[in-house]
């Protein structure tokens, strides 16, 4: 296991635990969460040193990495899928006209279809073979890990720089998001997908709630944390938008790990219940975050 001695954001060395949190989707191990005593983010401490956390990704239930419709969750996760992708299209194209986008952590690449169907050219980056073989059927250029991408993108800049749920994945947080400053256009837009632990639905369900999802999520945002740890690499806060369906789908996850069975209605209503209490759009289950240059 690898302590981390710092806080990612501030770079303070005291902690506090917050939760511990069980793998319910691959190994069934617990995972500590614990709060930077200074600024207050949190993140999974300890996590999985980097040459294994991959093998906590090995579950066909990690619908991310799966193009798979089994089960009622993963039809419904694909059919909401489906819609949401032209509304991420569009709103990259509200702050940028056309050009380049890398979508990094691209995942199975479905995104990256629906941004060439659109005129835009793209470029991916997804570590999971598994994944990244279906993103290379499109008409897509994918590199497996950071590296490769930094190598072969060495004259290029983005207009785009998009992370559907992958920024609380990132290992390597700090030279990540230095990289994403130095490739992005001047006009260019940033744009962040992560759950929100300050969310009804969060609060609810607690130590079951499904997007703590350790240790596959080594960071744990809200409004306040991202925005400081973004901050640090002078990108200032353009705008959030609430990604409202996904507190239906964490929420049927969440009762599951909870009760050992899925009781869609009850799902169902506190998934509601979370929008519905949502007192601004920065409280929602998740939320889009669009940064650009200072």
């Amino acid at each position: 296991m690898l302590n981390i001695s710092y806080c990612p954001v501030c770079s303070n060395n005291s902690f506090s635990p917050f939760l511990q949190c069980k793998d319910y989707t691959v190994s069934q191990e617990k995972f500590q969460i614990v709060s930077c005593d200074k600024c207050g983010f949190k993140f999974t401490n300890p996590r999985p040193k980097d040459d294994v956390i991959g093998s906590y990704y090995k579950s066909n239930d990690y619908v991310s990495h799966s193009n798979t419709n089994k089960g009622l969750i993963n039809k419904l996760y694909h059919i909401v899928r489906s819609y949401t992708l032209s509304k991420k299209v569009k709103l990259i194209n509200s702050f940028v006209s056309r050009g380049t986008v890398l979508d990094f952590g691209c995942g199975t690449g479905m995104f990256l279809s629906a941004c060439i169907n659109n005129g835009w050219k793209t470029i991916g980056m997804e570590p999971d073979s598994d994944a990244r073989k279906f993103a290379l059927l499109g008409n897509n250029t994918v590199y497996s890990n950071f590296t490769e991408l930094s190598e072969n993108t060495n004259d290029s800049s983005f207009d785009a720089i998009t992370l559907w749920h992958v920024l609380e994945h990132v290992t390597d947080l700090q030279s990540t998001i230095s990289y994403f400053k130095s490739k992005l256009s001047s006009n260019g837009v940033l744009i962040i997908a992560v759950p929100n632990y300050q969310s009804y639905d969060a609060k609810y369900y607690s130590q079951f709630w499904a997007a703590y999802d350790v240790p596959r999520h080594l960071y744990h945002f809200d409004v306040t944390s991202i925005s400081a740890l973004l901050d640090n690499f002078n990108f200032k806060l353009l705008d959030s938008i609430p990604m409202k369906f996904d507190s239906f789908y964490v929420s049927m996850l969440s009762e599951k790990y909870k009760t050992g069975k899925v009781n869609y209605l009850k799902a169902f209503l506190t998934g509601l219940s979370s929008n519905l209490k949502a007192q601004n759009k920065n409280s929602y289950s998740s939320t889009i975050y669009v940064f650009k240059h200072k």
